[in-house]
């Protein structure tokens, strides 16, 4: 077995691990990027493992050019700025004691032990620096059937850290079969032990929750989580009869997967406070939850805001209300994009104060109706 790409041909990485064996020691990638190696996909970070202390892997590394960040330390990290590639480098390890969020490790010379305290079967491939693949686990068989199982016992892997309730479904949504079930003994555990995810930081919990909706299709995940009682342990009140239908929508119109679209589609209660959104977030959900329930059609959603957010409430509506979108709903959004409002406060001379403000929303309101079709003479006509 073996992975391949050009991330195993940067310079970097590869005469760290060359480095690391030149000392005695064992040196691995590990994780995502083996997996995501394996399965055709881009390379975005390069994790490492190995059996040198975190003191000899910054010495070795600062011995061959590198400089060091002890950037996890305590738990066995140092990211290496192996010339242009970040590389986060770990300590094999073991837990000896959890709360369910943080866990207490002991460092080990065994790959056996640091494999078996990672979360997922996929998660615990290792690759030699040609990309000879390692695999402790069996993790091999699982990624190549996109089966989202839990390493050894998923009651131990869950209490451990609860937030592998939420990895496990967003995992299923992003690398499980299609049209594949979840896996049952994970699934059961999830939902026995859901009351953990009480226990976790809302911001954790907010940043699995958009990394689950920006998935291709989130939507049965979704569900399933809902059905076990999982979602409303997130986000109380949210539903996700929404979320398929504007899945499917989201397909036809050509439009690229949104975690905020999909958020208010599966709406709750203060969200931003569950989740823990940015501010920026929240106004934009703001938006399209406004936009969702008002009367504006997306011509005059589009002016006001963009043609992005007139396409996310287009599509809202009409997942929530299981109608397909207009046929001429492109043309009407780029109408409303592209109007200009052709008049100002500068051209309402026989308005004084207030007043001003007062008629040019009352001409705007007229233009609008008109379909953006009144011109400024028009407008001053009856102005």
């Amino acid at each position: 077995m073996r992975v391949g790409g050009a991330w195993l041909d940067a310079p970097g990485p590869r005469a760290l691990l060359a480095a690391l064996r030149a000392e005695g020691y064992r040196g691995l990638y590990v994780g995502g990027c083996v997996r995501d190696a394996a399965l055709g996909r881009p390379v975005a970070d390069i994790d490492a493992s190995t059996d040198a202390l975190p003191p000899e892997v910054m010495r070795i590394a600062a011995a061959a050019g590198f400089r060091t960040v002890p950037t996890g330390i305590d738990h066995g990290t140092v990211t290496v700025l192996a010339g242009d590639t970040p590389v986060e480098v770990t300590t094999f390890r073991r837990d000896v004691e959890t709360d369910g969020r943080r866990a207490v490790v002991a460092f080990s010379t065994r790959i056996e032990d640091d494999a078996m305290r990672r979360d997922l079967t996929m998660n615990a491939l290792y690759a030699e620096a040609d990309g000879t693949v390692v695999d402790p686990l069996g993790g091999w068989d699982d990624l190549v059937a996109r089966r989202v199982r839990f390493v050894g016992d998923p009651h131990e892997r869950i209490v451990e850290d609860y937030l592998r309730i939420l990895r496990f479904f967003r995992f299923h949504a992003w690398f499980g079969a299609p049209g594949g079930g979840i896996d049952p003994e994970g699934l059961a555990a999830s939902a026995e032990l859901a009351e953990g995810l009480e226990r976790i930081a809302r911001e954790r919990i907010g940043a699995e929750m958009l990394k689950l909706l920006s998935a291709p299709d989130p939507a049965p995940a979704v569900a399933t989580m809902g059905q076990a009682g999982i979602l409303m342990r997130c986000l109380p009140g949210a539903g996700w009869t929404a979320l398929a239908p504007l899945v499917h929508l989201e397909g036809e119109a050509g439009v690229a997967p949104d975690a905020l679209r999909r958020l208010a589609a599966i709406g709750g209660q203060n969200v931003r406070s569950a989740l823990r959104l940015s501010r920026a977030d929240a106004r934009r959900l703001n938006v399209l939850r406004a936009g969702v329930e008002g009367s504006a059609g997306p011509a005059e959603i589009a002016w006001r805001h963009c043609a992005g957010t007139a396409w996310d409430v287009a599509l809202l509506r009409a997942a929530v209300m299981g109608q397909p979108l207009d046929a001429d709903l492109g043309a009407r959004i780029a109408r409303g994009a592209a109007a200009e409002f052709p008049i100002g406060g500068g051209d309402l001379a026989a308005y004084q104060g207030a007043d001003v403000g007062k008629r040019l929303r009352a001409l705007q309101s007229e233009w609008i109706a008109s379909d953006f079709t009144l011109d400024r003479k028009a407008l001053l006509a009856r102005a």
